[in-house]
């Protein structure tokens, strides 16, 4: 096995399209193996990609060929419905890859050289290491069998890169800008960053509260986003991450039995303060619990409450949104578009703070929904309000529990 990926040599296209392969078997199998179309969107998706390509649909289909006579993928039909040509990789088979192996094969192959730390967070959904050094043990397993190296360290880096051996893979290109870090919020510990999230919102959390109370009143989308809510939502509705409780109340404003939960106490009491009539509790939406009165939420919104989150904890946190939705139940998320990762160190007249606020990729956030297997998904984007002192587009998203 050592000679053969030495052997293999792909192409950055053909890298492309089996890293792709190799990911949409485990995060989206009910629609593997893929059409040409879903192929070619899942090479050119703008996240977990690097570089972003924009690849033709004849190119994308060519490389295929290539690939199936190099041994590689098989081309088959689908097995029902219209007969259409479907795509699959036997990578896996050729190169008799272990799990662990095999995600961070798919992780290398779509996003060029990276360190440990780095791989472990954006193998989650396609394997979970126990940690940094599970991950390094797994890479140094891989170079006694060819397939993959570690780099040399560069000035000022913290850690060594890996990359794998199957192809050219830049290593000897100009290094594209930096992008943003995305595990930034749970670089010390999620525990860690749970605690600055209840500090910050409790030292801010009256003033807040008062800057948010009347917001409703200068955002009509938002206002006909949450009133559809209210009318569809087949039993009772929770917010969670509520804040002051101020959407949680125009809910319940709107006829639905509608509650709040929040994981700073400071902000709950708040809520309870300005909505006397409403229910709000202290709770951690990773652990949302059904409610008593009915065997599921007809409705559980994340209005900004996903915010903090680095991006490998998102799918969890939506398997833990969408496990005590009734059926029919919606899921609805609301959040600043982009992929920048901003670090706020002064809010609301507070100095002295260290909080990260993640910005999404709205395709990236689709394909997760899709993933938990909500349907009916609809989405929209608008643009930021520079008069209410916005500076990045608003995504939100509704989507139905089967």
């Amino acid at each position: 096995m050592a000679d053969l990926a030495p052997d293999l040599q792909l192409t950055p296209t053909e890298q492309r399209v089996l890293g792709s392969l190799l990911e949409k078997q485990v995060t989206v199998p009910a629609s593997y193996p893929l059409t040409l179309s879903a192929l070619r969107t899942a090479c050119n998706q703008t996240s977990s990609r690097e570089p972003v390509t924009d690849l033709a649909e004849q190119e994308v289909e060519q490389t295929a060929k290539e690939l199936k006579e190099k041994g590689a993928l098989r081309i088959v039909w689908s097995d029902t419905g219209r007969r259409t040509l479907k795509y699959h990789q036997v990578l896996t088979d050729l190169l008799d890859l272990e799990d662990d192996e095999r995600a961070l094969l798919t992780v290398l192959l779509l996003r060029g050289p990276q360190t440990p730390g780095e791989l472990r967070p954006r193998t989650e959904r396609l394997h979970a290491f126990d940690g940094r050094d599970d991950a390094e043990s797994c890479l140094v397993g891989m170079a006694e069998r060819g397939l993959v190296r570690r780099l040399d360290r560069r000035p000022g880096d913290r850690d060594h890169r890996w990359v794998h051996l199957l192809g050219p893979s830049g290593v000897e290109q100009p290094e594209p800008a930096r992008r943003a870090d995305r595990e930034a919020p749970i670089s010390d510990s999620p525990e860690a960053r749970d605690e600055r999230v209840r500090a910050t919102y409790a030292a801010v959390a009256e003033v807040y509260a008062d800057t948010l109370t009347d917001e409703l009143d200068h955002l009509p989308f938002e206002r006909w986003l949450l009133e559809r809510v209210a009318a569809e939502a087949d039993g009772p509705v929770v917010e969670v991450g509520c804040g002051p409780g101020h959407v949680t109340a125009h809910l319940a404003a709107m006829g639905a039995d509608a509650r709040g939960l929040d994981l700073t106490p400071e902000m709950v009491e708040q809520a309870r303060r300005r909505y006397p009539q409403g229910r709000y509790d202290v709770g951690d939406l990773r652990r949302l619990m059904r409610p008593e009165s009915a065997a599921g939420w007809g409705a559980v919104l994340a209005w900004y409450s996903l915010i903090h989150l680095a991006d490998s904890e998102l799918p969890g946190a939506l398997e833990a949104l969408v496990r005590p939705l009734a059926p029919g139940g919606l899921l609805v998320l609301a959040m600043q578009a982009g992929d920048d990762v901003r670090r706020i160190s002064e809010w609301h007249g507070v100095e002295g703070l260290a909080l990260d606020l993640v910005h999404r990729d709205p395709e990236a956030v689709l394909e997760l929904v899709a993933a938990a297997g909500l349907t009916d998904v609809e989405w929209f984007v608008r643009g930021p309000l520079s008069g209410l002192g916005e500076t990045a587009r608003r995504l939100y998203v509704l989507a139905r529990r089967p």
